[in-house]
């Protein structure tokens, strides 16, 4: 019997930017089932999660390809209901956010990008410092937070629009960065590409590192 693992997005599924390269890793025995915290909301249920003055921003995808800011705080109580919705489906959950989320409710397995990033990194960095590239200037002080213990140099640049990836990759490696991370589960290996050419260090990519653990377990 094949093996299902739950991919639950911030934004709205299917993931198609995402699901072939997640699917590359995991190979043809596993089946990913999508779902998003967004799914089946209007535009104005959208709206109303988006993040107020000073709040937590995270970004995600919609159908449409439009990108959307959300408010980690109400995305949080949506995802809950997402995961309650397919785990009787699934082996395992991928949380497809790199945020910092608090643990949720839970019978299977749940894989919190964010910490896995976190560990692997700490399993490669000493003393050197860390460049990480986030989607939007706002989430630079956010994020930079959660790489406690790590010298880190944060730029931007939004999977999800036209940006310039060449220029941060430039400016994190002459700024002293020995290895870069794309902090997004959006970005692409197309992405990690770029960068790591612009800057010739060594570059994680989310997704992959996710997905490889999720192939492990799985």
């Amino acid at each position: 019997m094949q093996t299902k693992v739950g991919l639950i997005t911030i934004g709205q599924s299917p993931r198609v930017d995402m699901t072939p390269e997640m699917q590359a890793i995991l190979g043809n025995d596993i089946q990913i089932v999508e779902a998003g915290a967004l799914d089946d909301l209007t535009r104005e249920e959208i709206a109303a999660l988006a993040p107020q003055q000073e709040e937590a921003t995270y970004v995600s995808r919609l159908t449409t390809g439009e990108s959307v800011k959300l408010s980690k705080k109400l995305v949080t109580q949506r995802l809950q209901e997402k995961i309650t919705e397919i785990e009787p489906q699934v082996t395992s959950i991928i949380i497809a956010c790199t945020g910092n989320f608090p643990s949720f409710q839970h019978e299977k397995l749940i894989l919190y990008p964010d910490r896995i990033l976190r560990a692997v990194v700490n399993g490669l960095i000493d003393k050197q410092t860390l460049g990480i590239i986030v989607p939007l200037p706002e989430q630079k002080e956010t994020l930079k937070q959660k790489w406690d213990g790590i010298t880190v140099l944060v730029e931007s640049a939004s999977p999800y629009a036209d940006d310039d990836f060449i220029a941060p990759a430039e400016t994190l490696r002459k700024a002293g960065a020995s290895m870069i991370v794309l902090d997004c589960m959006g970005y692409t290996e197309e992405h990690r590409k770029i960068v790591q050419e612009a800057s010739n260090l060594p570059v994680i990519l989310s997704r992959s590192i996710v997905a490889r653990v999720a192939a492990e377990l799985a």
